[in-house]
């Protein structure tokens, strides 16, 4: 399997493939791959014929204090864990590839990005939907896989795709979970071994609110409390940055659960702030 650094050699290769009529399907990502990531592989290959992986840590989603220095780079495990998933071609452009000097157009989806993530991360969804349009231009997929545990990204991107009209068809793939319940992330390793062990409060939170909205409990505020003291109790080291319970096409908050309703989450513990989220 080849890795191309450069939009040429990438636009080059994609050319070959659609002159045979290939479809193409695509999986962005920063690295630091695990099952998670390869889950999307997969699924990107049952929907095309040809899978592009890119592998780019994006600067502009990143805020002033997170964690961009530090994000796990290993360009040389993630492509053999790329290959074993079924991708086709690795895209690893340097940041001056994608952002070269003087670039100033960026793009920026209304409204979705306000709340939940995007209250706590300002810029952060404008770093991600303009290296993910950039993305799309280079690559020109036919359909693009994200995972459904970063939700808000999900509904950001089929927004701005909408928006722009651009030809790509949008997929969501499910939450892939460690052993124990705890939704995979590149974040993870940054735990203590005490900040693991709670970490897996957030899981069982989202897993006793589904509980509770099956015995017929619709009231937000109701099923909200009961979660932070699940997060309280189990987690004493993580603080809630955020939990609400929104409408999952919209975003926007609701006051009774009822079909198609998403329960996302953030903690942030010492190490590492880590998302959970269920749709019920």
């Amino acid at each position: 399997m080849k890795a191309v650094e450069t939009i040429k050699q990438i636009r080059l290769a994609i050319a070959r493939q659609k002159s045979k009529s290939q479809r193409i399907g695509f999986v962005p990502t920063m690295g630091a791959l695990h099952e998670g990531h390869l889950s999307l592989i997969r699924l990107a290959k049952k929907h095309s014929d040809f899978v592009v992986v890119s592998i780019f840590v994006n600067p502009t989603q990143f805020g002033p204090k997170e964690d961009f220095k530090k994000y796990p780079r290993n360009l040389k495990k993630d492509a053999a864990l790329c290959q074993t998933a079924g991708a086709d071609l690795i895209f690893a452009p340097v940041p001056e590839e994608i952002y070269p000097q003087g670039f100033s157009t960026y793009v920026n989806v209304e409204h979705l990005t306000q709340g939940l993530c995007g209250a706590s991360r300002p810029g952060h969804f404008q770093g991600v939907a303009t290296v993910v349009s950039k993305l799309f231009n280079i690559v020109q997929p036919d359909a693009a896989v994200f995972g459904q545990k970063d939700a808000q990204q999900l509904a950001v991107i089929r927004q701005m795709t909408r928006d722009l009209d651009l030809p790509v068809k949008i997929i969501g793939a499910p939450i892939v979970r460690e052993r124990d319940g705890l939704a995979m992330s590149s974040r993870n390793r940054y735990l203590s071994l005490e900040e693991r062990q709670q970490a897996v409060a957030l899981s069982r939170a989202l897993n006793m609110a589904q509980r509770l909205v099956k015995s017929g409990k619709r009231e937000s505020g109701i099923v909200k409390r009961e979660l932070i003291k699940v997060l309280k109790h189990y987690a004493p080291l993580g603080k809630i940055d955020y939990l609400e319970i929104v409408d999952n096409a919209t975003l926007k908050p609701v006051k009774v659960i009822q079909k198609n309703t998403l329960l996302a989450l953030a903690v942030k513990f010492p190490s590492a702030r880590l998302i959970d989220n269920i749709v019920v």
